[in-house]
């Protein structure tokens, strides 16, 4: 993945765009992997780790009455995360994850559904869930953290 990361953090240097995330179910692991690699200070502006709903609203502005409607594995919740990473720093783009990596879930939110969004400055938040299935909680956070890093690929076209 060092190598793909490198390439991401090198396109978004060349464009001059600097990177927030806000993270639920990965804990930091986008962050980390774009931090793993060294010189991304330049691009990686910074990271949230808003695992409770309190934090959700404390550090990114998450509406309550959002909280509330939806649940916090929503794409409503993950639209709310990243234009509120975009609106709290010095980023440019500001993707979110926020979901469920199991053990466990609900009939209605099952284990391995992840919401993602993706703000940058001057457009639309583009959201998206992915089902990644009960393929355990390590996998789930992997495969969160992947989607997320090529979203922010996504973000430069």
């Amino acid at each position: 993945m060092d190598r793909a990361v490198d390439s991401l953090l090198d396109a978004y240097r060349r464009a001059g765009l600097r990177i927030a995330t806000a993270e639920s179910c990965t804990g930091g692991m986008v962050a980390a992997a774009l931090t793993d690699v060294a010189g991304s200070s330049d691009v990686f502006e910074r990271g949230v780790v808003t695992y409770s709903n309190a934090a959700k609203t404390d550090l990114l502005g998450v509406s309550p009455e959002t909280l509330a409607a939806y649940g916090a594995v929503s794409e409503e919740v993950a639209q709310e995360m990243a234009k509120g990473a975009l609106a709290t720093s010095q980023a440019d783009v500001a993707v979110s994850v926020t979901g469920i990596a199991g053990p466990g879930g609900s009939e209605f939110k099952p284990e391995g559904r992840v919401c993602f969004g993706l703000a940058r400055k001057g457009r639309p938040t583009r959201v998206e869930t992915v089902e990644f299935g009960a393929q355990g909680r390590a996998s789930v956070r992997l495969a969160a953290t992947d989607h997320a890093l090529d979203m922010l690929r996504s973000a430069l076209a």
